[in-house]
């Protein structure tokens, strides 16, 4: 060890020791089991990076030191702290001394996280026990599953004849789905309903625009003075799903995303325009709750594959039999039940080649038009009239934004 690396390897390792020590100390010190403490903490992070300079041999036999210092404590405190968390933390504070020889920063930084997980120890319980429910948890573990196990598996070219079903990015949409959908689901738990009807529609949006028109719709209904709140908590969910639907064009075509960059705008600026129209304070307890105990769907977001599957081998069929014309009117009946599907289909055709970029821009303003027109008509027969023509008019205002920026702006 020179000199040089010595005034930066001991230094870190003897910061790293003391802070870890600290937080120890001040979690345990008034309790007669603490048996590592500030002093116990700095020497052996200085024992690491010197018996790391001496040779691996020298630092096995300084980890094995700790190892047994830390099982002498554990017999000592079982009865009282069953917990391990004290030994593991003695046993990281050589390790990382260690790692300080050769790479103090790297060092240093992850000293700091375990001082932070050791602090802690309250709210990340809380966190576990109380806040995150048996649900939340289940449909975390789920989406990570979906995430770093299932996607990494699948292949990434296309298994049909047609080449337009690629399983990869189809599970990509799926995850997509239900990764905002977790999103929404957090913020609306953080936010809760205090905010009103404007958060508690946006954020239920991310879930299902079309089930938070149909339950914002019977929310309106308690009381008169709920159906222009309503219908603007509604809007503001499709707003929400204008921004997914966007972020699934992109996925499949980010060529198709940039030319309809300015309709889309368009339509997410007539929509909030529109939302804002019938916002009024409303209290609390008035809110209509929309939000399901579920953070996600795994049901919905496997539909929504099957769809997406389902309308790319009809479209293609159409576009083989009947040209672009026919593509475009199938994405267009699918939008009618199932608007990020039938994206997916559009933007699939135009990445492919099957689908020059002006004719896909327009099949997009179908679709927005299609999904209007079925949610207008939920928008009635869950609300009313009122609710409804609320409703049909925020989306018809946003369908003829993005035909006009579209027909005004070329891609």
């Amino acid at each position: 060890m020179d000199w040089e690396q010595a005034t930066q390897s001991l230094p870190a390792a003897l910061g790293i020791g003391l802070l870890i020590g600290a937080v120890r100390e001040r979690q345990h010190g008034n309790a007669t089991t603490l048996q590592a403490g500030v002093r116990t903490h700095a020497l052996l992070a200085l024992m690491g990076t010197v018996g790391i300079a001496f040779g691996q041999a020298v630092f096995l036999v300084v980890l094995l030191a700790a190892a047994l210092l830390a099982w002498s404590s554990y017999r000592i405190t079982a009865r009282d702290d069953p917990g391990l968390t004290g030994e593991i933390a003695l046993l990281l504070t050589v390790l990382l001394g260690g790692l300080a020889f050769d790479a103090p920063e790297l060092a240093a930084a992850l000293g700091v996280v375990v001082a932070i997980l050791l602090w802690a120890k309250a709210p990340l319980a809380r966190l576990s026990r109380d806040v995150i429910s048996d649900q939340e948890m289940r449909d975390a573990l789920l989406l990570a599953a979906s995430a770093l196990v299932v996607l990494p598996l699948l292949p990434d070219e296309a298994i049909d004849p047609w080449g337009v079903l690629v399983p990869s990015k189809l599970w990509q949409i799926v995850v997509l789905v239900m990764g905002v959908g977790m999103l929404g689901h957090l913020a609306l738990r953080m936010v809760g309903a205090r905010w009103g009807l404007p958060m508690a529609g946006f954020f239920s949006g991310f879930a299902s625009s079309t089930a938070a028109v149909a339950g914002f719709g019977r929310g309106s209904r308690v009381a008169a003075v709920l159906v222009g709140p309503s219908a603007s908590a509604a809007l503001l969910a499709n707003l929400a799903s204008l921004m997914l639907f966007a972020a699934v064009i992109g996925t499949t075509s980010p060529a198709l995303l940039r030319a309809s960059a300015w309709p889309l705008l368009a339509a997410a600026l007539a929509l909030l325009a529109f939302s804002l129209l019938g916002l009024r304070h409303v209290k609390e307890e008035a809110v209509p709750r929309t939000a399901t105990a579920k953070a996600l769907r795994l049901g919905h977001a496997v539909m929504i594959a099957l769809v997406i599957a389902a309308v790319l081998l009809v479209s293609e069929w159409l576009r083989q039999v009947f040209g672009q014309a026919g593509a475009l009117v199938g994405a267009t009946i699918a939008a009618l039940g199932e608007l990020h599907a039938a994206a997916a289909g559009i933007a699939s055709l135009n990445a492919s080649g099957g689908l020059q970029l002006d004719a896909a821009r327009w099949g997009v303003v179908a679709l927005l038009a299609s999904a209007s027109l079925a949610k207008s008509v939920l928008a009635f027969a869950s609300g009313g009239p009122r609710y409804g023509v609320a409703v049909g008019a925020g989306l018809a205002a946003m369908v003829a934004g993005a035909a006009a920026t579209t027909w005004l702006v070329p891609a």
